[in-house]
């Protein structure tokens, strides 16, 4: 089954960072696109510390979807390092650049240099939310039980 394509402008700001490619897939099955930290000089990332790394790219995201930024999964196993707000969002709006906070979640120091996969992007479809305020709502099996009442922690 062919998957359906939704096009996303995107736009590099400095002619300086040329040499890091553009986000894109690794595989054909991934549903995130790499996105590689456009720094000019390393960046150590200590236990503990998050930083705000640059990528030199602003996107268009067509209305109607989002951009959510995702931590690496081979960064979180092997260093512990997170995106700290993950997901992230890129509305459709936003035209600045694209930047990703990394959280060092690890007990060793980690470094970022030019060009290194720090981040994923995934597209997701976006639906906007009409809420209708109400007296009561339609009881369930969980109810009001809080965080840890479905089973064990």
């Amino acid at each position: 089954m062919k998957e359906e394509q939704i096009q996303v402008k995107i736009k590099r700001l400095n002619p300086g960072f040329n040499d890091i490619p553009l986000p894109g897939y690794a595989t054909p099955g991934s549903s995130g696109l790499d996105v590689r930290a456009a720094v000019s000089d390393d960046i150590i990332l200590m236990p503990g510390s998050f930083e705000l790394i640059p990528t030199n790219f602003s996107v268009e995201i067509p209305e109607g979807f989002e951009i959510e930024v995702r931590p690496r999964s081979g960064l979180a196993a092997k260093f512990g390092i997170g995106v700290l707000n993950s997901p992230g969002t890129i509305d459709s709006d936003y035209r600045g650049e694209v930047k990703i906070i990394l959280f060092n979640f690890g007990k060793e120091n980690f470094k970022i240099s030019r060009g290194d996969r720090i981040a994923q992007m995934v597209l997701s479809k976006v639906y906007s939310a009409e809420l209708i305020e109400t007296k009561n709502l339609l009881t369930s099996k969980r109810g009001i039980g809080g965080f840890g009442h479905t089973g064990k922690i």
